[in-house]
């Protein structure tokens, strides 16, 4: 009987070791939302103007990000740290794109880039600034009367809700199958 007590206490002390070793558990986050990061800040301090609405389908219409208030010239930040993966003209519209540690990428626009490809940036660095957005004929601007910057998400190719960095997007509600 003292063989089988002297073993578990030898155990006890090996697996008591192993965990010291490790160190405390990392308790888990509050939020339940799966990308949630502490890295993340927001790019401009201004309201919601557009909340994310995803499209049903990949090639539909829809909100693929946030927009968010701000004034031309307004100073914007990169919402996390990582690599400047594009500085550049898309369709128009000047945008940068930053690849976060966490896979995820940021897409900022209309933004005037004060960064280039291949830098690195920290959360809260100034990336550029509010420029205009293209005007057409359909489209006067995409907050018009006012200004805003369009944030986008992305984690390979799927769109997730910006608001969800910062643990302030609106709940998931599921809805029956009709």
């Amino acid at each position: 009987m003292s063989t089988i007590l002297v073993r578990a206490a030898a155990a006890s002390l090996v697996l008591l070791g192993t965990v010291a070793a490790v160190g405390p558990a990392v308790p888990e986050p509050a939020s339940s939302s799966p990308v949630r990061s502490s890295i993340h800040v927001r790019p401009v301090p201004g309201d919601v103007v557009h909340r994310f609405d995803p499209p049903a389908a990949a090639w539909t219409a829809g909100h693929r990000g946030v927009d968010l208030a701000a004034d031309l010239g307004d100073p914007v930040g990169s919402p996390g740290p990582g690599l400047v993966t594009f500085a550049g003209q898309v369709g128009g519209k000047q945008v940068v794109v930053v690849k976060h540690p966490d896979g995820l990428r940021s897409t900022l626009e209309p933004v005037d880039a004060s960064v280039a490809p291949g830098g690195t940036v920290v959360a809260g660095q100034v990336v550029g600034t509010l420029t205009a957005a293209p005007a057409t004929a359909d489209n006067p601007g995409h907050c018009a009367p006012d200004h805003c910057l369009h944030w986008g998400v992305r984690r390979g190719e799927a769109y997730l809700d910006p608001l969800t960095l910062l643990g302030a997007a609106p709940p998931i509600v599921l809805l029956p199958l009709r």
